[in-house]
């Protein structure tokens, strides 16, 4: 609701009843004797007040002053002020006008002038308080729907990546560890740093799509469940680009915050800090941080988890193996960040 009282701010009980007779047909008043009384006033309840009537020359706190106050709260900009008084010089005008005030009157009044100008001021305060209102109204609507094509984007992403998974023999279960895994690794240690929480949300989400190309692998190969050949390997081994070049022809998803991420994920989760991984051969910091987040990640569920092709790992050789490069290199300080946190990442497996 929008507020309906006018303040009168007036030493003198006359022209407080002279103004009161003017707008109490159509406002609520409140007043006050003072500019201290007034200024209390204004600042206990902004909000109630659609318009405020001071003088200038006031015992305790003049109008210039209470003027001067109501501008450094910038509470001039949400009501209007109005001078109605007898000393109107240059200088006090123009400072007046300088602090915010929308007009300055002089006395003796006159009647229907003053509720012209007045009334005038405060329909034009209401008509922008009621446009703004509209448009934060909009701009609340239009957030909402970007919020639910967000999250319908993600839910579809989400049930591409749980799909593949199915057809992977796993559950499902793997993407969203390879999420949680990933988002705890740059949160909870250094390989985050420089990273804003929105850049890690975004990174996590990409990561569930590092093995979107296995879509393209024959069943055969893909669900095998001995050791593949090593032309089965090499036809393994393409999932990485058949999953960058998947992401790239859809063009929807090139809006999305996550595409740049989801594509060096795809292509490169295989990489090696040696330089032996595929399919690229990136070595060492050519490998960005988020693909070499991810590579352990998926490693680490691997090992730990049964798949089609081996029985799960228990932890301390899980991390042996790790720690001793059988399954491939990795960065030495994205290893000691693991380490650091590997304990709560186990948590995971026993929930």
């Amino acid at each position: 609701m929008l507020p309906n009282t006018v303040l009168i701010v007036d030493d003198d009980e006359m022209n407080r009843a002279i103004l009161d007779n003017l707008f109490c047909d159509t406002y609520q008043i409140d007043e006050a004797e003072n500019g201290q009384v007034g200024l209390t006033k204004i600042l206990t309840a902004p909000d109630l007040y659609c318009a405020i009537l001071l003088d200038v020359i006031m015992p305790e706190m003049d109008g210039m002053e209470v003027l001067r106050h109501l501008h450094r709260q910038r509470i001039t900009s949400r009501i209007p002020v109005f001078l109605i008084t007898a000393e109107a010089s240059d200088n006090t005008m123009k400072e007046a006008y300088r602090l915010g005030v929308m007009d300055v009157i002089s006395k003796p009044i006159v009647p229907y002038i003053v509720q012209r100008r007045i009334n005038s001021v405060i329909e034009l305060f209401r008509a922008r308080k009621e446009l703004n209102n509209v448009v934060r109204q909009q701009q609340s609507e239009l957030l909402l729907q970007a919020q639910q094509i967000i999250d319908l984007n993600q839910g579809m992403i989400k049930s591409l990546a749980t799909a593949i998974e199915f057809r992977d023999g796993e559950s499902g279960e793997h993407v969203q560890r390879i999420h949680d895994i990933t988002g705890f690794l740059l949160r909870c240690t250094e390989l985050g740093e420089g990273l804003q929480e929105e850049d890690i949300e975004q990174i996590a989400l990409a990561s569930i799509m590092h093995d979107v190309g296995k879509i393209a692998i024959p069943d055969a190969i893909l669900n095998k469940p001995g050791r593949l050949t090593p032309e089965e390997f090499e036809i393994m081994k393409t999932h990485t680009i058949q999953g960058a070049q998947l992401l790239q022809r859809i063009p929807q998803l090139h809006n999305s915050k996550s595409y740049q991420y989801a594509y060096d994920i795809a292509r490169h989760h295989h990489e090696r800090w040696d330089g032996k991984g595929y399919p690229d051969g990136l070595k060492g910091d050519e490998i960005t941080i988020w693909a070499q987040v991810v590579s352990l990640a998926d490693v680490y569920d691997a090992l730990t988890c049964k798949r089609v092709y081996k029985n799960a790992f228990p932890r301390e050789k899980v991390l042996q193996m790790i720690r001793n490069g059988e399954c491939g290199q990795f960065n030495p300080k994205l290893l000691d960040c693991f380490f650091s946190v590997e304990k709560r990442l186990s948590e995971l497996y026993n929930q």
